[in-house]
């Protein structure tokens, strides 16, 4: 599965603008008379870039060698989007920055050398299996502690392509489905936490869409167990395959007119209620005609940040759960399990 997404990205960057100069999409303003926003908040972050160097092409990274992006650029970019996108709640603050000169070690001990790399990308034939030994990792870097003493809050991971990260996952006592299963082993942390997998082969679209479906994860859990109207995560989750007629926002994969994943260039016009949920908790508003002109073309960093613009973000609550689903997006600990 993890391959597979991996291939359908690759199809997806095969053209268009450069990923760092893909120009971002405004999130449309809350009116000046709108509900409260939240207090900001701060979330530290470790980061640890695996980034070998290649003696053979005379000491340059892998990153250097195939001209991929800057892992710098990348998390500054990601920052600043999901900063904007939250309405200046979540602020993500880098705590420390390693840069490993070697390569992960896989689950069943297998570890990449620069010979055995290279062959695999020049073959595209990789390692079997791909996944990264997480425990392995957790323990080179005392995660648990630092997470526990309040150091970090969150791990983010960036590597060369097939480094074996998953998208997200998430660690701790309690912790649950992230778009992978729990990270077992961890929970010493004493809270819960996510470690985020991004690929510096792609762009900062990508790393929003690892974000949308870590945002899918936890909002799925938080909403368990509400039923019918009052589930407003399924609300949003609408488009026109779904639901015919009631088309919303829609999910990371598919716009409200998508009729495939990916398809965020469609140009069929659809009617939509997605702008109605930037005046939540009024949800009374008409639906209009949209396009792919509305969130970019297709472009996949505009799509997400209009998507993940669209999330509730004021101060309230109903059956329990916060107006501002951010809160539990970057903190899984406010999600009860």
């Amino acid at each position: 599965m993890r391959d597979l997404r991996r291939w359908l990205g690759s199809l997806l960057s095969s053209s268009g603008p450069h990923p760092l100069d893909a120009p971002p999409l405004m999130p449309v303003p809350r009116d000046s008379g709108a509900a409260a926003l939240p207090a900001p908040v701060t979330r530290r972050v470790l980061m640890i870039t695996h980034n070998p160097r290649l003696p053979s092409q005379g000491g340059r990274t892998l990153k250097e060698h195939f001209r991929w992006n800057d892992p710098d650029a990348l998390a500054q970019g990601y920052i600043d989007d999901i900063r904007e996108c939250s309405y200046g709640y979540a602020r993500y603050e880098i705590v420390e920055r390693l840069v490993v000169d070697g390569y992960p070690v896989k689950r069943d001990g297998f570890r990449y050398s620069e010979e055995s790399y290279l062959r695999a990308w020049q073959k595209r034939s990789f390692h079997d299996p791909d996944g990264v030994d997480y425990l392995a990792l957790v323990r080179e870097f005392d995660m648990l502690a630092q997470v526990r003493s309040g150091r970090i809050d969150e791990v983010w991971l960036f590597g060369h392509p097939y480094c074996g990260y998953w998208e997200s996952i998430m660690g701790g006592p309690g912790a649950f489905w992230c778009n992978a299963p729990p990270l077992e082993g961890t929970e010493a942390a004493g809270r819960r936490f996510v470690i985020m997998g991004f690929n510096f082969e792609r762009g900062v679209g990508e790393m929003l869409e690892d974000l949308g479906h870590r945002a899918e994860s936890i909002l799925h859990k938080q909403f368990e167990g509400v039923r019918g109207d009052a589930n407003l995560w399924e609300r949003f989750l609408r488009h026109e395959e779904t639901a015919l007629g009631r088309a919303e926002c829609g999910n990371v994969h598919f716009a409200p007119n998508s009729v495939r994943d990916y398809d965020w260039g469609n140009r069929t016009p659809v009617k939509s209620r997605a702008d109605t949920w930037l005046n939540f908790p009024d949800l009374s508003g008409e639906a209009r005609v949209m396009t792919c002109a509305d969130w970019g073309h297709g472009d996949i960093r505009q799509h997400h940040r209009w998507w993940l613009s669209r999330f509730p973000h004021i101060v309230g609550e109903a059956n329990g759960i916060s107006w501002n689903w951010w809160e539990s997006i970057i903190d899984p600990e406010r999600v009860p399990v």
